[in-house]
C-alpha cells in the first residue's frame, strides 16, 4: 500500500477544513491543519460570513464550485441542522438597467444547468413578502441558492476528516516554512517544525503575510466590508433566532439588491445586512484588533463599525424593505475580506519553492468547489474542472506589484455588482505596457482596450473615411445597445482591407517564449501532440495536454535552431508549466539542461496579412517569399528594411502573410518601413475586434475561450494537431482512451439565421426546445455577411440543424454550420 504525503494545510477556515476532507476521502490521511487561532471559530473571515451561497457566475467554474458547495454542505447534518439551507436567492431589480442585466444572468444560469427564472413584482414580492413590489421591476429567482453555515460545516468537516485520519491544530500560529532543496520540508510553529511534503496556504487574508514567509507574492488585500443585523420586525415574529447552524434560522430567500450594493439574509426575527456601498477600506495587520479570546463579537476580522459608511446604505435599505422604518441596528461591523486584482481566486504552486501551494481569496459561496479541485490537483496532476481563471501563474509581472494589486482591488470592490461589458477595460492604471508603435497608434486614433496590462488596438478611427468606399454587403447592420458597446463599425473596413488588400496588426501582446538547450526538443516533445523534430525553420501549431487528454494550452512552436525554439504561448500560465517542467528535467538530467526565457516585453510583433501581403513585404528582405521560398508554416531569420527579424509564415486571420518579430527597440523602425512601404498600396492599420471576426470565420480556437483543460482535442476540433503514432507525450494514453468513445459533445460552427442579431458569448443554447449547450465566442462574420458564434453542443447535432440562443431573454434563431466558413481548402493562405 502507498503511503500518501504529508500535507500541511495552514488555516482551519471553510477552505482549508474542506480540503482536509477532501483529501482523507481520496485516501490521503497524513493532514494536519494549523490555525493560529481556536477551531472552530479561528477568527477569520469563515467566523463571520453571512454564509450567502449565490451560484450564479459569468464564469462556467465558479458557478459549478458554488453548486458543489451548497450540494456538499447540505449532506453535512447534525441533530437535524444541515450545514446549508437551500432557502433560494433573489435578485432584484429597480431600474430598467439592471432589469435587462437579470436577464444576461439568466442565461448565465441556464447555460452552466441551474433551474433559474425571471419573475415580476410580484412573484417577488411573494417570494419576499418584506421588499415593496412598488419599488421592483422584476427579479431573478434560483431555487437552490442558499445559506451555509459556515462554522458549523467547519466543525463538520473537522470531525469527518479527523475520523479519516487528519489532526487539527488551534493556537498554532505558522512562523516559518522548512525547506530543503528547493522543496518543501515543514511547517514551523515557534519551537515545532511540523514535517510536510505538501503545505497549502489557505489562510484567507493572512495568505499575503504567509506568502511573505517563502519570499512568494500573494496577490490580495484584506479589506473591509460593512455588516449589520437589526432588532427584530414584527413581521418575522415567530422565527427562532438561536438554531444550530447560523444559516438554519431562514426561511426568506436570500436576497441582493444590486442596484444599491446591497444584499439581506433573515436571521430568526432579525435581517442582515451587507454593504458594498461604502468606500473601500483596506486593512493592514496592523490595524486588526488584538484579541485574547475569540468569540462571535470579538475577533481579529471584526472591526469597529464605521456608521457615517453607511447612512445612505440605511436608507436604501428602508426604501427597498418598508418594515426597517420600525427597525434599528442592533450589531453592526466591519468584516474583514480578500479581495484581488480581478476579483479571483488564488490556486496555484510557488514558482520558487516546490510543494507551497496556495488556495487564497476563496469566499464561502465556493469554498467546497475549490478545496475538491485543489484535492484533485495534488492526488491526480489535474483537477476535473478547469482552473485557468484561478491559476496564480494567471497575473503578468507588472500586475503583481503592490500599487497595482492595492488599486485594482479596491476597485474590484467597488465594482463588484456593477453591470460590466465583457470587454469592458478598466480604467486605470492603463498604459501599463505598450508596443514600440503606440504612439503611431495613438496617431492613427487607435481605440486602445487592455489585457494583462498591454494596450491592444480594437479599431482605428483613422480608418472611418474607409466606409464611405466600403461595398454595400460589406456595410455592417446595426446592432443593439449591449452587443455595440466596444464595438464600431469601422471594423469592418479593417477586415475588408484584410481580406482584399493588406493590413497590419500589433501582435506583440502576445506571449512569447524561447525554449533552449541540449534538452529543449526533448521537452518539448514530451510535453507537445506534435512532431517537433523537424528541419531548422519549420513552424509547427500543437497541443499541450493535461494528464487526463485535457487541453491545457495550444501553442505555435517554430525551431530556431538544432537547440533553440520560439513558442508563441496563451500567456502566463504556459510560461510557468513550461519552466516547471524544463526545471524538473534540468534537475533530473542535468547534461539535458533547458532555459526557458520570456522574451515577450523584449520584443513585438507585427502581422502583415491579406492578398497584397506579398507586394508589401518582398520588396523590402532579401528573403524570398514566394510558395517555393518560404512555405506556409515555415520560418526565416532576415532582414526587413534592413532591420534583423524573423518572418513566420503564419495567419490567425486566414490570409497570406507573415509574423514579423524583430527586438523592441527596433519596434517603431519596423512599423515605419512597412508602414511607408505599404502606403501606395493602401495598407491598413487593424484591430483586434477585427482579428476576432476573422478568426472565427476561419473557425480558428481561442484557448481559454473556445476550449480548456475540460475538452480534448478531438471534442474541439482539433484532433489534426495530434501526430498519429508519437510516443511519450504526456497526456496520450488518456488520450487514446478517450477516442475510443466518439465524444457526447463537440465545438460547433453557428452562423445567426437573421443575419443581424449578435451574441457575445456565455448564452445558453437550446435544441428541440432543450438546452443543449452554450456559446464560448462569437463576432459579426463580415466576410460571410452574418454573425458567427461557437458553441459546445452535442456531437449528434447534424449539419445544418435549427437551434436556439438565449440573448437577453430573447431566443434567436441560428444554424449548425460546416467549418470553416471562409476558405475551407485553404486557398488564400497558401497563395
Amino acid at each position: 500500500m502507498q503511503i500518501s504525503p504529508r500535507v500541511v494545510i495552514i488555516g482551519a477556515g471553510i477552505v482549508g477544513a474542506n480540503l482536509a476532507d477532501e483529501l482523507t476521502e481520496r485516501g490521503w490521511t497524513r493532514v494536519t491543519v494549523l490555525d493560529q487561532g481556536p477551531i472552530p471559530l479561528t477568527g477569520g473571515s469563515t467566523s463571520h460570513a453571512p454564509g450567502l451561497v449565490f451560484q450564479t457566475n459569468p464564469s462556467k467554474t465558479m458557478t459549478e464550485f458554488a453548486a458543489y458547495t451548497g450540494r456538499k454542505l447540505a449532506s453535512l447534518a447534525r441533530d437535524g441542522a444541515r450545514a446549508f439551507n437551500a432557502v433560494g436567492g433573489l435578485e432584484v431589480a429597480t431600474t430598467p438597467e439592471r432589469l435587462t442585466e437579470l436577464k444576461r444572468r439568466h442565461g448565465f444560469a441556464t447555460a452552466w444547468g441551474l433551474e433559474a427564472r425571471l419573475v415580476d413584482a410580484a412573484e417577488a414580492k411573494s417570494l419576499h413578502p418584506l421588499i415593496d413590489e412598488k419599488l421592483v421591476l422584476g427579479g431573478l429567482h434560483v431555487p437552490s441558492d442558499g445559506l451555509a453555515s459556515s462554522v458549523l460545516a467547519v466543525e463538520l468537516l473537522r470531525e469527518r476528516a479527523e475520523s479519516r485520519g487528519a489532526t487539527f491544530l488551534g493556537g498554532t500560529p505558522v512562523t516559518g516554512i522548512e525547506r530543503a532543496g528547493g522543496k518543501v520540508t515543514g511547517v514551523r510553529s515557534a519551537d515545532t517544525v511540523f514535517p510536510a511534503d505538501i503545505v497549502v496556504s489557505a489562510a484567507g487574508f493572512w495568505g499575503p503575510a504567509v506568502g511573505d514567509l517563502i519570499g512568494m507574492t500573494v496577490p490580495l488585500i484584506p479589506l473591509a466590508h460593512q455588516y449589520v443585523t437589526t432588532t427584530p420586525l414584527a413581521e418575522l415574529a415567530g422565527h427562532p433566532d438561536q438554531v444550530l447552524g447560523s444559516g438554519n434560522n431562514a426561511s426568506l430567500p436570500i436576497l441582493r439588491h444590486q442596484d444599491q450594493d446591497l444584499y439581506f439574509r433573515q436571521h430568526g426575527e432579525r435581517l442582515g445586512i451587507g454593504s458594498y456601498a461604502h468606500r473601500p477600506i483596506p486593512v493592514g495587520y496592523d490595524e486588526m484588533p488584538a484579541v485574547d479570546r475569540i468569540t462571535e463579537h470579538s475577533m481579529p476580522s471584526r472591526l469597529e463599525f464605521t456608521a457615517q459608511d453607511f447612512d445612505q446604505p440605511w436608507k436604501a435599505c428602508q426604501q427597498l424593505l418598508p418594515s426597517l422604518h420600525n427597525a434599528a441596528i442592533d450589531d453592526a461591523f466591519n468584516g474583514i475580506f480578500s479581495f484581488t486584482p480581478d476579483g479571483g481566486s488564488l490556486v496555484g504552486e510557488s514558482r520558487d519553492l516546490k510543494g507551497f501551494f496556495i488556495a487564497e481569496a476563496v469566499w464561502v459561496t465556493h469554498s467546497a468547489g475549490v478545496a475538491k479541485a485543489v484535492a484533485e490537483l495534488l492526488v491526480n496532476g489535474h483537477a476535473e474542472t478547469d482552473l485557468h481563471e484561478l491559476d496564480l501563474a494567471r497575473f503578468e509581472e507588472i500586475q503583481l506589484q503592490p500599487d497595482y494589486v492595492l488599486e485594482t482591488s479596491q476597485q474590484n470592490f467597488v465594482e463588484i455588482y456593477d453591470i460590466r461589458h465583457p470587454l469592458e477595460p478598466r480604467q486605470s492604471p492603463r498604459r501599463l505596457r505598450v508596443s514600440p508603435f503606440h504612439q503611431r497608434q495613438v496617431e492613427l486614433g487607435a481605440f486602445f482596450l487592455e489585457t494583462g496590462g498591454w494596450e491592444r488596438p480594437h479599431w482605428y478611427e483613422a480608418n472611418a473615411s474607409l466606409l464611405q468606399h466600403l461595398p454595400q454587403d460589406w456595410q455592417p447592420p446595426a446592432r443593439d445597445a449591449w452587443s455595440a458597446k466596444f464595438d464600431s463599425p469601422i471594423a469592418a473596413a479593417e477586415a475588408h482591407a484584410t481580406r482584399t488588400n493588406v493590413a497590419m496588426y500589433d501582435m506583440t501582446a502576445l506571449k512569447r517564449l524561447e525554449v533552449s538547450g541540449p534538452g529543449a526538443l526533448g521537452l518539448l516533445q514530451r510535453l507537445t501532440t506534435g512532431q517537433l523534430d523537424k528541419s531548422i525553420g519549420s513552424v509547427t501549431y500543437t497541443l499541450m495536454l493535461d494528464e487526463a487528454a485535457g487541453i491545457k494550452s495550444d501553442l505555435t512552436v517554430a525551431r530556431i535552431t538544432d537547440t533553440l525554439f520560439q513558442i508563441g504561448a496563451n500567456g502566463g500560465l504556459d510560461l510557468d508549466y513550461i519552466t516547471r517542467q524544463a526545471a524538473g528535467q534540468t534537475e533530473a538530467t542535468p547534461q539535458q539542461w533547458v532555459q526557458v526565457r520570456d522574451t515577450t516585453g523584449g520584443t513585438c510583433c507585427i502581422g502583415v496579412w491579406g492578398p497584397h501581403a506579398r507586394d508589401l513585404v518582398q520588396p523590402l528582405t532579401p528573403q524570398d517569399l514566394s510558395n517555393e521560398g518560404l512555405k506556409y508554416f515555415r520560418a526565416a531569420s532576415t532582414t526587413v528594411a534592413g532591420i534583423p527579424v524573423r518572418l513566420m509564415r503564419l495567419s490567425y486571420v486566414g490570409e497570406l502573410g507573415w509574423e514579423i518579430y524583430t527586438s523592441a527597440e527596433n519596434g517603431l523602425r519596423l512599423w515605419d518601413a512597412l508602414w511607408a512601404a505599404g502606403k501606395p498600396l493602401g495598407v491598413t492599420a487593424a484591430g483586434r475586434s477585427a482579428f476576432n471576426s476573422l478568426r472565427l470565420e476561419k473557425g480558428y480556437r481561442s484557448w481559454g475561450t473556445d476550449m480548456d483543460t475540460e475538452h480534448d482535442p478531438v471534442q474541439a476540433g482539433l484532433g489534426f494537431a495530434v501526430r498519429p503514432n508519437k510516443e511519450g507525450f504526456i497526456g496520450k494514453e488518456a488520450l487514446e482512451l478517450r477516442s475510443a468513445q466518439p465524444p457526447t459533445t463537440r465545438l460547433r460552427c453557428l452562423t445567426i439565421d437573421d443575419g443581424t442579431s449578435m451574441v457575445l458569448g456565455k448564452e445558453p443554447v437550446f435544441a428541440n426546445g432543450q438546452r443543449a449547450g452554450y456559446i464560448t465566442s462569437a463576432a459579426f462574420g463580415h466576410t460571410v455577411r452574418k454573425p458567427v458564434a461557437y458553441a459546445w453542443l452535442p456531437a449528434a447535432l447534424a449539419e445544418n440543424a435549427k437551434v436556439e440562443i438565449e440573448y437577453f431573454g430573447r431566443l434567436i434563431t441560428a444554424t449548425v454550420a460546416a467549418e470553416p466558413l471562409v476558405d475551407p481548402e485553404m486557398k488564400k493562405i497558401r497563395a
